[in-house]
């Protein structure tokens, strides 16, 4: 008896522990890699208002167990998640149902693309699936809208703007969203049914900068949209076709101060102008798209941030704002800097056709401009001068192989009234070798006649180049140059690195692209190991290092540098990091082997309605406008805020400081600062009130900006604003004290409607 007892005993354990081994398995979270669906036809009409209980939603394929990217590995999320997706004829229709105490929502009442640190959703699209482009499209819980273009060139540009519409409300458990995106404002293949690489994704920032969504990643996975999830069941559908055509009328009054030398100077005011500007765009299919325009405005693009230039000797860089220009831009963005469409200063007429038909991708670029600038580089610095008309024409072709690799041709032509040209032509290319390695190339050819007018030039007499056989004067001298790129990278969970190479010849030129210097080899080493820690207040640990030599076509060394960085992701969204640069440079035929830097810095998001960071640069470095060079002991510091005292009011200022004392002698050579007030209130999701107040401390000179938009979407709109400038003059006689005075002042106003056939 005690032996048949003891062995049932034994099977109820070994029973009891299997259910609950197998039970425990079941019950277990477990995400979805590459997860699937099939999208059905909606026959009853959506509106999109917030509400999801309309019939239309009922049938709607449906997207649920979500992963947490950060700061878990595809855990299971704290809160729930659930998106939605159907189509008809005309639109998309995209809804996410996002659990969560409504209290703790964090959301901004502005304007769009100012989201990113809200609490928010976004629908991913690759709709070619080659993971070479896509749409991101983002909504908060105000029903404020969010679009970015990620490229594998440019990574994510939140400058383009799309036609969609959105709706959000915050109910008792949380808040939901409805999107509907027209067929029309997509690029997709020309093809019967379509089959789309998609994800639904959620941020819920709190004690850090949470992330969910739909498709889990594998962080040894470099490649971003591979990992998403794939959609099918969207048929018989077409994408942009007919006309867009967006008119504007511009009003402006001008003044300025005059140049009269009496004690009295005037004010003089312009009488009250206007201008018409017609642009137009027409969708040849779902993925050609042919756009025009003549005598654009871009005066609703706002003002450039001023850039401390005391100290370089280099043209500075400013981000490409108008609109005409960001369709395509993800294509221009290539290691060589080949096209900078700011080089189009101020065209009179352009137009472009831009497309993805099957796999290749193409756009191209032709302008008349009415002031063209032109940099002029050389080994240790760039000049730049205002050549007048020219007309300017760019071509890119990149065709995309496998997956996540292509090969690229960029063509790019300029030609002055003047006389003189510029033109470049190259290939470029990356091969995903393995999961985690990617090698890039590029190689360029040059050639530049230079025009015939000597007047253009005149500060640069004495700047010889290419071993003194060319001198920067335009005299209509001839020659080429040539350009090449190539690295040789890792991406990994843990461990990411890089080998690059770059050259360009004393006589190489980027017309229409932005490279500062020439008669340049530079080769190095990047190195970066990230420690996943998710415990106490650290998140993540970052070591980054690198290595670079740069040397001339001679051999002789000009730059060498060694840098360490150890940085870390703590709770309450706050990044701190420190770095250490140590470097030897020639600089003017002077030898600094002295050169030192150490940079500590923090930003964080501890807060709904306070953000701040700063960065403080310390070391010895080239005072590099001197005569001659010397070491200075610099100090830069930058200290920036956001401010939200409401959901509808932000301010944010910004301080840039920077002084340098000669190291040997404790001489000031420069000392200053930028400082910058943006206001911005969001009256409705069409009105806003926006005021820039900017003072720059080396040129005495204060900009103060104000603006009133209305704006039905990003095309169609309305707005009035002036612009102020105030400078300090000295008096006419010894006696007098220097004053503010207005130096200039501009009224305008523009009205823009968007009219699509």
């Amino acid at each position: 008896m005690y032996t048949p007892l003891r062995t049932v005993i034994r099977l109820i354990f070994a029973t009891t522990w299997l259910w609950a081994v197998i039970g425990g398995e079941t019950n277990a979270y477990q995400p979805t890699k590459r997860p699937t669906l099939v999208a059905s036809r909606t026959a009853v009409e959506i509106v999109v208002d917030g509400n999801l209980d309309e019939a239309g939603w009922r049938q709607a394929v449906r997207a649920g167990n979500f992963a947490e990217h950060f700061p878990g590995d595809q855990t299971e999320p704290p809160v729930k998640t659930e998106g939605m997706l159907t189509y008809d004829d005309q639109n998309l229709y995209v809804a996410f149902i996002c659990h969560d105490d409504p209290k703790t929502l964090r959301a901004t009442y502005g304007e769009r693309d100012n989201i990113f640190g809200d609490d928010n959703i976004a629908l991913l699209l690759d709709t070619y699936g080659d993971a070479a482009w896509a749409y991101e499209f983002f909504v908060n819980p105000y029903g404020i809208q969010g679009d970015i273009i990620w490229s594998r060139n440019g990574d994510e540009d939140s400058r383009y703007d799309f036609i969609w519409t959105s709706a959000a409300r915050v109910t008792d458990s949380g808040y939901q969203v409805e999107i509907a995106i027209p067929f029309a404002s997509l690029r997709f293949p020309n093809r019967t049914g379509q089959s789309w690489r998609v994800d639904f994704w959620r941020n819920h920032p709190r004690d850090r900068r949470r992330q969910y969504s739909w498709a889990a990643y594998d962080r040894n996975e470099p490649c971003w949209p591979c990992q998403w999830g794939t959609a099918t069941g969207i048929t018989g559908v077409k994408g942009g076709s007919g006309w867009e055509i967006l008119p504007s009328v511009i009003g402006y009054q001008r003044g300025a101060l005059s140049d009269d030398e009496e004690a009295d100077r005037a004010f003089v005011n312009d009488d009250p102008d206007g201008e018409f500007s017609l642009s137009g765009k027409y969708s040849i299919g779902p993925d050609l798209t042919a756009e025009a325009t003549f005598n654009p405005d871009f005066s609703q693009v706002e003002a450039d941030a001023a850039q401390i230039e005391v100290n370089t000797t280099n043209a500075l860089y400013y981000s490409e704002r108008r609109p005409f220009f960001q369709e395509g831009s993800d294509l221009f963005e290539t290691e060589l800097s080949a096209v900078y469409t700011r080089m189009i200063n101020d065209p009179q007429v352009a137009a472009k056709v831009t497309g993805r038909p099957g796999r290749t991708n193409v756009a191209f670029l032709v302008a008349r401009d009415e002031r063209s600038p032109i940099i002029l580089p050389f080994v240790e610095s760039s000049r730049s001068v205002l050549a007048g008309k020219s007309v300017s024409e760019v071509l890119r072709l990149r065709r995309t192989f496998g997956e996540d690799s292509y090969i690229g041709l960029t063509a790019t032509d300029r030609r002055f009234d003047r006389g003189g040209s510029g033109t470049f032509a190259g290939l470029d290319g990356a091969v995903r070798l393995a999961q985690n390695y990617r090698f890039e190339w590029q190689t360029a050819r040059s050639f530049t006649r230079e025009p015939e007018d000597s007047t253009l030039t005149a500060k640069l007499e004495g700047i010889r180049f290419d071993e003194d056989r060319r001198t920067a004067i335009f005299d209509g001298e001839e020659f080429s140059g040539h350009a090449a790129f190539g690295r040789l990278a890792r991406d990994g969970r843990h461990f990411s690195a890089q080998l690059n190479y770059t050259e360009r010849s004393p006589a190489y030129r980027a017309d229409l692209g932005f490279d500062t210097n020439n008669n340049r080899r530079q080769g190095g080493f990047w190195g970066e190991y990230t420690f996943f820690i998710d415990a106490g207040i650290l998140d993540r640990l970052f070591i980054e290092s690198n290595v670079e030599r740069v040397w001339n076509f001679d051999n002789r060394r000009q730059d060498e540098w060694a840098w360490l960085e150890v940085s870390g992701q703590f709770k309450g969204q706050t990044f701190v990091f420190a770095s250490y640069m140590r470097s030897r440079e020639r600089f003017k035929e002077l030898y600094f082997p002295e050169i030192m830097r150490v940079e500590v810095g923090a930003e964080s998001d501890f807060s709904h309605r306070v953000q701040f960071g700063f960065e403080v640069i310390r070391g010895h470095t080239i005072a590099r406008r001197q005569n001659p060079p010397v070491m200075g002991d610099e100090t830069y510091l930058e200290v920036w805020a956001s401010l939200k005292p409401t959901d509808r009011l932000r301010i944010e200022p910004q301080l840039e400081f920077n002084k340098s004392d000669e190291r040997y002698t404790g001489k000031r050579l420069y000392q200053g600062y930028i400082t910058r007030w943006k206001t911005s209130y969001q009256f409705t999701r069409e009105l806003s009130l926006r005021l820039i107040v900017q003072y720059d401390d080396f040129e005495r000179d204060w900009q103060i900006d104000p603006l009133i938009s209305f704006r039905l979407n990003p095309f169609s709109m309305f707005y009035i604003g002036s612009t102020y400038d105030y400078q300090r003059f000295r008096g006419t006689v010894p006696s007098q004290q220097a004053e503010w005075l207005m130096a200039s002042r501009q009224f305008f106003l523009k009205l823009q409607y968007l009219i699509q056939l």
